[in-house]
Order: structure tokens, then C-alpha cells, then sequence
């Protein structure tokens, strides 16, 4: 069986190794150190006596700091073992390992401790193609350092590795021969600095150990005060705490601080997508607005900062459009394979206004929305002069970068997602349905802004009739009305891809749907052909296409169902939503720890157990956030005016719900619940 990888993570940083701490860089996993988008460290293999090591046990004491318990030799030799090994990692923006080597035996010992080291400083993006690239060694004895260096023209990385004890250094390592006294111990930090463009290097200080304790402590009280501004939870039903503890230290660990921006915004997910994304980002605001709202202002200023202003093919940028991903790799950087900054997404637009108005109806920070306005505007503005690419009303997308741009351009990314019923692609430009519901929800939330903020009543009744126009034009051309739900798209000419898809779920989240077609939607939602039992598939059995494992053919997405359920309470389908939510708590609960991206839509009363996808991000964002806004959407939370609403819907089997301290423009409230094998009983308090 392969074996298993292990990470720790500080946003922009992180490492993933094997279960005995080392890093050997596998041509398809993304094994290694990495920041920023570029693999640091390589190769990281502790050996003792030219021995390696094995595993006993690991303390994750945090999300940014791991312990592993080691011994060397094979396993039969474990119990009789003299010698035994502490890897103390901890991660920041710079890596800190303590080695402990401890002689169990009545007499002074001699070992040979080697640690390997070396770097390709790949680009994330190249793992499955790697290339070689010329890297300076320069091995330091004297000042107990080995530093590696790559350079193109300006792009710089380098990884500098120094130890607090004398060392034998070398281009491939360092060496400590060392004598250990009866039951002593010996110990060595070595602090691995990275650095980026063409500076000398960080400052390395000379007390590391005080230095990396400072850090350690700096980020555990970082970690404490994240966890007490969220909300507490108090769950009769076991291990719901502990799940919504858990997403919460996910979303701290993915917090993530872009060059040159002094706040940390989400990013999507380990390993694959370790950048700003925009729609990631955007979603995983507004699923967690009830719990770190923190998120929003910091997420929503970076998008507007990095917001299209020209007309721009390699890069898919136009005036308006918010940003698809920023990234900072070499292939991104020289274009080699994918733009560091790149705006090939129809969705992030018409969501930044749509989390915009969200935020100020939870914060009632009005000043934002002045601030924004421009930004904003522009993004309206956006949805009518470049998203509309036929002229028939319809946000649509087609690439303008040919050789890198994505193919497709809304949350269902992969070059397949889109497809109908028989398996037919439909031509560019494509229209997909969720599009066309936040469009119309970001002109409805735009025309509340425009009256109430920007004092501009004529462009927010503008932005009604425009909004309604929508609708109607949507409901004649989407519906499909021998099968009861809406097209996943429309083609060039107009014509409906008649998929059943899960997006059907964005369209209740977004208001588009009249209420007479509401509940047809919500019993496709929920019906065989797309509920697997651990959620909404994203794509309905008995389709030519549909694959069980195929991440937007079949698959279920926590993050995807997090809308739909809230989707479903907002046309007041109680039953369906808890079903919803009920499904995705028990696929957390079920795989404990963090939340995957997605899990494989195969029947629940089938497999008896989520089946994990190879490829899926864990932890992931929108995915982390997802459980939190499954438990606002169970609890009913909405904010009214300077109160919050509480209308609970819960799940059977959750028992009683309390969530203390809610933040919001009200202070702080308490919200209680019950599911309805128990005593039905629902309040907020106000504190």
C-alpha cells in the first residue's frame, strides 16, 4: 500500500513528508518543502549510522508543528532499541527541525547522524513533468551552513539550511559525529531559511533555538485567538465539536498573506492549490461570515486591489473582472505553462458584489461599501459589457489565452465539466446556469448598495429591472419543462445542454428560481439520480457521462452542498436541506479529520463509507468552511436589520445545537436548537 504523506502548514508554507519525517520527491506527488508556489526542499533524509530511520508514533501538536518518534532499524528490532530519535518540525515562514537522539543504555555511545539535503526548486505546477534546473551549492563547514541557489534572469530562490552545532557540511548534506553519554541525549536545530527575487538571504540569528521558541509561542497564540473570536459550539451529538474545532484550525492553517499584502486572505487547499483563488476565496467568505468574518474585508480589499483593468488575451483579463488565481512559480512567471496572474473565471465577478453586500448585512460595515464602490461598480458594470459575449443577456465565457487559458470558466473547472446528457460537448461561448443566478443576485444586491450606500437611486432601480428582465429570460430559455429542471448551460445559439447537474442547488442559493419550480428543483436535488446518500452529486446517474469518481461528473462536493442546502432553507424546503446537511456531517464524521474536497459519488448504502479521491484537496478551504455554514444554514442565521434570525432546521440524530457568541452587527448572540426527535425549542440571545 502506498505510503502515508504527512503535512504541516503555515499558509504560504508547507511541507509534506512520509510518516518518518523524510522528504524524497516523487515525479507525481507534490512531496517536499515549498513556498510560494516553487519546492524548496527536495530531498530531507534523516540516517543514523547510515541507517534510516522508522516510525513509532507522531504528536500533530498543531496544524504548523509535528513531532515523530523514531528508531532506527526494522520493526522486529524496535523493543531491543538503545538509541531512539525526537524530529520536532515546525513550520512558519521558514522551517525549524529540532533532532533529539537519545542513548537508552548504560554505557557512552558513538553514532554518525547524517541528514541529506537537496532541492530542485521545482514548480508545484511542473509535478507529473519535471525538469532539471542548474542549482549553486555552496557548502559552509566553518559557519555550519549549506546553501542552495537557483537563478533565471530575476527569478531567484534559495534554500539556506544552518545548524546550531558543528556540522561536516557537504553538497549533499550535513554530518554530526557525536559521542552521547549514558541515558544522555544530543540535540541540533536546523533551521532552513527560503528566500525569494535576488536578496542575500534572511537573516539568520545566532540564538535559533530562543528564535524558534518565539516563533512557536507567537503562532500558538495566534492559533488561540483565532479559535476564541469563532463562536462556541455546544453539540449533544458526539464528535460534532470536535469537527467543527477541527475546520476551524483548517482555515487558520490556510490562511495565506500574498507579496507585498500585509493581510492573510483563504486560499484554497493542500496540496494542489496552494495560491489566492478567487472563487475559493469569495465562497469560503460567505460560508463562514457567522463564525471569522475577519475573512471577508481582507479577502474583498485583495480582490479589488487585483482587479482587471485592460484588455489583456494571455492573461483573460478585462476591465471589471476579478481575479482566477494568483501565483508565484516560474512557469507562472515566464508563462510557461500557466500566467502568475491569471482572470480566466465568469463567476468570481458577479460573487465579489454578492460577498460584498453579504458582509455589510452581517458586519453593518457601511464604511467598506463606500470604499468599494468603485470596484464594485466596475464588476457590474463587467457582468453587461464583457460577460454577455453574444449580446442575448447571458453571462458567458471562452478563453482568450488559447495555449493556457482554462477551458472551462465556473466552478466546475475540469475540461469535461461541462457536457450534456449524451456525453456532447457544447461550443464556446458557454453559458452555464449557476452564472446566470449570480448575475442576478449581484444586481439585486448592487441596487440595495446603490440606494442605501452610494446614494444613486436611478442605477439601483436600473439594476432591478435589469435583475427581473433576467429572470424572466432565464426561466423561459433554461427550464426544461417535459423533465422539471433547468439546462446546466445554454450554447452559442441558445440551445439547452440538458444535464441534471447539482447546479441546479447555486440557482435556489442565488433567488432565481420563481417558487412554482422550487420544488421540483429541491426533489431533483434530493431524488436518487443525484442524491448519493453522502450528498448532492454533481452530476445525475443514468447520464452517458456520469462517473462515480469524476470530480464534476459524479462526485460529491461538501462545498457545492453547503450552497444547495442553504439554497433549499431559503425556499423553505426544511426537510430536504437537513437531509443535506445531515449527509455531509456524517461524511466529515464518518473520515474524521479534515474535510476533503470532494469524495466519490458512489451510493452511501453501497460502499458504507465515503471513498476519498486521489487527487482531492484535505485540508480545503471552501471544503472547511463548508461544515461551518451546514451548521449556520441548520441553526437558520440570518441577519435582520441589527438582529440576527434564528430558524433552526436540524438534522434528526443532532440533538440539541448551541452556538454562543455569533459575531455580527448585533455584538455577539447565542443561538439554540433542537432536532425534532427532541423537545422543538429555538432562540437567539442577544449578548
Amino acid at each position: 500500500m502506498k505510503q502515508e504523506l504527512l503535512h504541516v502548514i503555515a499558509g504560504n508554507v508547507f511541507a509534506i513528508s512520509d510518516a518518518q519525517g523524510d522528504i524524497e520527491a516523487d515525479p507525481r506527488e507534490p512531496v517536499g518543502l515549498f513556498a510560494y508556489d516553487t519546492r524548496f526542499l527536495s530531498h530531507w533524509v534523516l540516517r543514523i549510522n547510515g541507517e534510516r530511520i522508522n516510525a513509532l508514533s507522531r504528536d500533530d501538536m498543531t496544524y504548523f508543528e509535528t513531532r515523530f518518534f523514531l528508531v532506527p532499524g526494522a520493526a522486529s528490532h524496535y523493543v531491543d532499541a538503545d538509541v531512539s530519535i525526537i524530529r520536532h518540525r515546525s513550520i512558519h515562514d521558514c522551517v525549524h527541525e529540532k533532532i533529539t537522539v537519545l542513548n537508552h543504555s548504560p554505557q557512552p555511545a558513538d553514532f554518525t547522524i547524517r541528514m541529506e539535503m537537496g532541492s530542485d526548486f521545482t514548480d508545484i505546477a511542473e509535478i507529473g513533468h519535471l525538469r532539471e534546473r542548474a542549482v549553486e551549492i555552496t557548502a559552509d563547514s566553518a559557519n555550519r551552513q549549506l546553501m542552495l541557489r537557483y537563478q533565471r534572469q530575476r527569478f531567484v530562490r534559495q534554500t539556506t539550511v544552518r545548524s546550531t552545532v558543528d556540522a561536516d557540511v557537504d553538497e549533499r548534506g550535513m554530518t554530526f559525529r557525536i559521542r552521547i553519554p549514558p541515558e544522555g541525549k544530543w540535540e541540533t536545530d536546523l533551521h532552513v531559511a527560503l528566500t525569494m527575487g535576488g536578496a542575500d538571504g534572511q537573516d539568520i540569528r545566532d540564538s535559533l533555538e530562543s528564535h524558534q521558541r518565539a516563533v512557536r509561542t507567537g503562532m500558538r497564540e495566534s492559533l488561540a485567538d483565532w479559535m476564541n473570536q469563532a463562536p462556541q459550539l455546544v453539540a449533544e451529538r458526539e464528535g460534532l465539536e470536535e469537527m467543527y474545532r477541527g475546520s476551524l484550525a483548517d482555515l487558520a492553517a490556510l490562511r495565506y498573506r500574498p507579496l507585498s499584502y500585509d493581510t492573510r486572505v483563504p486560499i484554497a487547499g493542500l496540496p494542489w492549490t496552494m495560491w489566492l483563488c478567487g472563487r475559493h476565496s469569495i465562497i469560503t467568505c460567505l460560508e463562514t461570515l457567522a463564525f471569522t468574518p475577519q475573512l471577508a474585508p481582507a479577502t474583498l480589499r485583495m480582490l479589488a486591489f487585483m482587479q482587471g483593468g485592460q484588455l489583456d488575451d494571455d492573461l483573460d483579463e478585462e476591465p471589471g473582472k476579478i481575479l482566477a488565481h494568483l501565483r508565484y512559480g516560474e512557469s507562472g512567471a515566464f508563462g510557461d505553462r500557466a500566467n502568475a496572474l491569471y482572470y480566466g473565471a465568469a463567476d468570481t465577478t458577479p460573487l465579489f458584489v454578492v460577498l460584498l453586500d453579504e458582509y455589510e448585512r452581517w458586519s453593518g460595515d457601511a464604511d467598506l461599501v463606500r470604499e468599494l464602490r468603485h470596484p464594485a461598480r466596475m464588476a457590474l458594470d463587467w457582468i453587461d459589457e464583457y460577460g454577455d459575449l453574444t449580446g442575448d443577456g447571458y453571462v458567458r465565457y471562452q478563453r482568450r489565452n488559447e495555449r493556457h487559458g482554462a477551458i472551462n470558466q465556473g466552478w466546475k473547472d475540469s475540461p469535461d465539466g461541462i457536457t450534456s446528457a449524451d456525453d456532447q460537448q457544447p461550443a464556446f461561448p458557454r453559458a452555464t446556469c449557476e452564472l446566470q443566478g449570480y448575475a442576478y443576485d449581484a444586481k439585486r444586491r448592487g441596487a440595495r448598495l446603490a440606494r442605501e450606500f452610494w446614494g444613486d437611486p436611478a442605477y439601483a432601480d436600473r439594476l432591478e429591472r435589469e435583475a427581473a428582465a433576467l429572470k424572466d429570460r432565464f426561466n423561459r430559455d433554461f427550464w426544461l419543462p417535459r423533465r422539471e429542471y433547468y439546462a446546466l448551460a445554454l450554447d452559442p445559439y441558445g440551445e439547452p445542454v440538458d444535464a441534471l447537474a447539482s447546479n441546479m442547488g447555486h440557482l435556489l442559493w442565488s433567488g432565481i428560481v420563481p417558487p412554482d419550480r422550487a420544488e421540483a428543483v429541491a426533489e431533483h436535488l434530493v431524488g436518487p439520480r443525484l442524491f448519493s446518500g453522502w450528498g448532492v452529486r454533481t452530476f445525475a446517474t443514468g447520464q452517458r457521462p456520469y462517473n462515480p469518481v469524476g470530480v464534476h461528473l459524479g462526485a460529491v462536493w461538501p462545498a457545492d452542498n453547503a450552497l444547495i442546502a442553504a439554497g433549499l432553507r431559503r425556499y423553505r424546503f426544511d426537510t430536504q436541506a437537513a437531509t443535506v446537511a445531515g449527509s455531509i456531517f456524517d461524511l466529515a464524521q464518518t473520515l474524521g479529520g479534515a474535510v476533503p474536497e470532494a469524495i466519490a459519488g458512489h451510493e452511501r448504502s453501497l460502499t458504507k463509507y465515503p471513498v476519498q479521491l486521489p487527487g482531492a484537496a484535505r485540508p480545503q478551504a471552501w471544503s472547511s468552511g463548508a461544515l461551518l455554514s451546514l451548521l449556520a444554514t441548520t441553526l437558520g442565521l440570518r441577519p435582520t436589520g441589527d438582529n440576527l434570525l434564528v430558524n433552526p432546521a436540524v438534522p434528526e440524530g443532532l440533538g440539541r445545537l448551541e452556538l454562543l457568541d455569533v459575531p455580527g452587527r448585533w455584538g455577539h448572540s447565542d443561538a439554540y436548537a433542537r432536532d425534532r426527535t427532541s423537545e422543538s425549542r429555538h432562540h437567539a440571545r442577544l449578548r
